[in-house]
């Protein structure tokens, strides 16, 4: 059985694990991310694989990194929450451990792990989203992750959902996670407690009666109680991601859309209102198979999981 280290790495930890070829995490390890300085993050990869691999026997090991990583899945060419900027992580990993390196895209890691043996496990093709603070995704064509010619797709916060709309941190407006994310949410329900505390009352309540301390946290507490100003705050949020869905099913095709990342935790209280919008925008709905919508199966895991695979 050949056995991978997968490593995911964050803003404020990393998390390697040895994971089967069936997905099964068989040991762990986590430290805190030395995010300012590159040497140290590359040296704490290292020393986790070698740690790891000395105890199990791993033959290869496959890091997600948030940020842009070439098509070569060698070098991380722009991180928005670490310092690397044209990184070359994998010689650097390979260098220090002496194990075949592979670095990916970690959205596209977590998509890969749904998709192997997960929510999408068997679909031809599919698009993960990891719905959190923004979006992130992955696109899964013909049974083969697709990377685009700079290594670069799945970025699929940043298309325009909304011209000229909210300033998104890239530089662009109307980027579909500045309406379709958790940060989303947490914007809506605090402008709308805002404008009508009585109507935000429970979500204020849960806040210490500040608009600005509500959390999603708070807005899925809520809406789990049946609060209307909360239900109505995850109906938003929900129609914005369902416009997105069926954009991208007329360019697409795919047989599976997996709602994952912090957000779809809320379960049907994102879905139901999802797939109403999805169905409601989908191009000759009547005529064609609709897209299953699912929850992701793999929970925070799946970076891990799916960057151990693809180092095989």
């Amino acid at each position: 059985m050949a056995l991978a280290i997968g490593v995911d790495v964050g803003g404020t930890k990393i998390a390697a694990g040895v994971v089967d070829e069936q997905g099964t995490i068989i040991a762990e390890l986590r430290k805190a991310t030395p995010a300012n300085d590159t040497d140290k993050v590359a040296a704490l990869i290292s020393s986790m694989a070698k740690e790891l691999a000395a105890e199990h026997g791993a033959t290869s090991i496959g890091i997600g990194a948030a940020g842009f990583v070439d098509d070569a899945r060698s070098t991380v060419i722009f991180a928005p929450n670490l310092a690397w900027r044209n990184e070359p992580l994998k010689d650097r990993v390979e260098q220090a451990t002496g194990l075949t390196t592979v670095v990916e895209n970690d959205a596209n890691a977590a998509g890969w792990a749904e998709a192997r043996f997960g929510a999408a496990r068997g679909a031809n093709s599919a698009v993960v989203f990891t719905i959190g603070t923004g979006i992130g995704g992955a696109i899964i064509s013909n049974s083969q992750l697709v990377r685009g010619s700079n290594g670069f797709a799945g970025e699929l916060g940043h298309f325009i959902i909304r011209p000229d709309g909210r300033r998104c941190g890239c530089g662009l407006r109307g980027c579909w996670e500045r309406y379709g994310s958790g940060s989303a949410l947490v914007t809506e329900a605090r402008e709308l407690s805002t404008l009508d505390p009585n109507l935000g009352a429970r979500m204020l309540e849960l806040a210490d009666d500040n608009p600005l301390n509500i959390t999603g946290l708070h807005v899925t507490q809520a809406a789990k109680e049946g609060d209307a100003a909360a239900l109505d705050c995850y109906s938003t949020l929900g129609t914005w991601i369902g416009r997105g869905m069926a954009a991208l099913a007329a360019v697409l095709d795919p047989d599976v859309f997996v709602l994952a990342g912090g957000v779809s935790e809320a379960g049907d209280l994102l879905r139901e209102p999802t797939i109403k919008a999805f169905k409601k925008q989908l191009t000759a709905r009547k005529f064609r198979p609709e897209p299953q919508v699912l929850m992701a199966q793999m929970g925070n895991k799946a970076g891990m999981i799916g960057a151990a695979d693809l180092s095989r």
